[in-house]
């Protein structure tokens, strides 16, 4: 077994005992998309706009056309909030509704994939999230 494998074990094995550091994570998701769901209700902007970005952080996983590490990183900087948040802030700063429109569909995004259980992603393969293994192993 190489070092990766093992460590990969251990965290899998790790997040399938500690269930409920899962559903708090989960939790948190579901909190971050009410969240983001109901301010964005409060901007007055068109769901249609929410309908029609709300798979874009998805197109992230083109990264992964030039192999897991690169698709990996590629894939975390999109899904994590630091990014909406900041353009959120700057949006409210600059007073700019359709980029805190953008940033409130973009944390709607992640929070509803945190509650799916679509983590952020380990250089070992695209299944490889921090919150466990996604989708079924292979045998």
């Amino acid at each position: 077994m190489t070092t990766a494998s093992l460590v990969l074990g251990k965290i899998a094995t790790s997040a399938a005992r500690s269930s409920s550091v899962l559903f708090l994570l989960r939790l948190e998701g579901l909190a971050a998309a009410a969240v983001s769901a109901v301010l964005y209700a409060r901007t007055g902007a068109s769901w249609w706009l929410f309908a029609a970005l709300w798979l874009a952080p998805d197109l992230s996983m083109l990264g992964y056309l030039a192999g897991d590490c690169w698709g990996a990183r590629v894939y975390n900087a999109v899904h994590t909030y630091v990014t909406p948040v900041v353009l959120a802030l700057g949006a409210v700063l600059l007073q700019a509704h359709v980029a805190l429109a953008v940033a409130l569909i973009w944390a709607n995004h992640i929070g509803v994939d945190r509650l799916l259980g679509f983590g952020l992603k380990y250089a070992d393969g695209f299944a490889y999230t921090h919150l466990g293994f996604a989708g079924r192993r292979r045998a």
